[in-house]
């Protein structure tokens, strides 16, 4: 059956469909020893395949891992820079997995792995969007930026709305929020408290819909469990 590339891809775990139309684009990828453009399509068994003129291997099990990210890595399966990724703390799971989204270097929590680009492509897309949730410490006066933060603002010209904002409790200088969102923009939560006149200290995520990070310690990974890979698929 004719499929397009990026597709056939994404389903054997070498990367996001988005990260295989940039590797076609480059010139990493091969049908019959002559370079892809994007929107071919190939016969998986019929048509030598091949990235970075290695041929595409047999498809592997399909593996699915909520991770907890320590702050001081990036959400990247190598860095230029030579800082550490999160490729390095999943490196027992079997299989080359890759991030379902992103979080900042200076970020901890939950954060989604798999192979299966299908799935990485669901969860991102807006129809399925789960909410997200967050612990956050602030410096400044928190108590009185609770109200700013639950109504609308515009950030790099979009406007975000948080989908709640708890305040769990004080701390010397400032206070620790619980916030849920939606979008999911860049570094969103940071830039709503830069707005508020509040510095962000730390930002952990704690749940994505439904999951959690559960008993996880920092840098600990465990497969998602069928209801949770299921959760996530489900349109909001």
């Amino acid at each position: 059956m004719l499929e397009r590339i990026q597709k056939i891809l994404s389903a054997h775990g070498v990367a996001s469909r988005r990260e295989a139309e940039r590797m076609i684009l480059a010139g990493r990828v091969t049908v019959g020893g002559i370079a892809a453009v994007l929107g071919q399509s190939a016969e998986v068994g019929v048509d030598e395949i091949a990235v970075d003129g290695m041929p595409l291997a047999s498809k592997e099990a399909l593996v699915y891992i909520k991770l907890y990210k320590p702050r001081g890595y990036v959400t990247t399966m190598s860095d230029e820079r030579g800082r550490k990724t999160v490729r390095s703390l999943v490196s027992d799971a079997g299989v080359r997995v890759y991030p379902v989204g992103r979080l900042d270097i200076n970020s901890e929590g939950l954060l989604l792995m798999t192979n299966d680009g299908e799935f990485a492509n669901m969860v991102m897309h807006p129809s399925y969007c789960k909410v997200k949730t967050y612990e956050v410490t602030v410096d400044g006066d928190a108590s009185a930026s609770v109200a700013r933060m639950r109504r609308p603002m515009e950030i790099d010209g979009h406007q975000v709305h948080a989908a709640s904002v708890k305040m769990i409790r004080r701390t010397d200088g400032g206070g620790v929020f619980r916030i849920a969102i939606s979008e999911g923009r860049n570094r969103q939560i940071r830039k709503m408290c830069e707005q508020c006149g509040l510095r962000t200290l730390s930002l952990k995520r704690i749940s994505i819909g439904t999951v959690t990070l559960g008993s996880l310690k920092s840098g600990q990974w465990k497969h998602l469990t069928e209801d949770e890979r299921q959760s996530l698929v489900e349109i909001r």
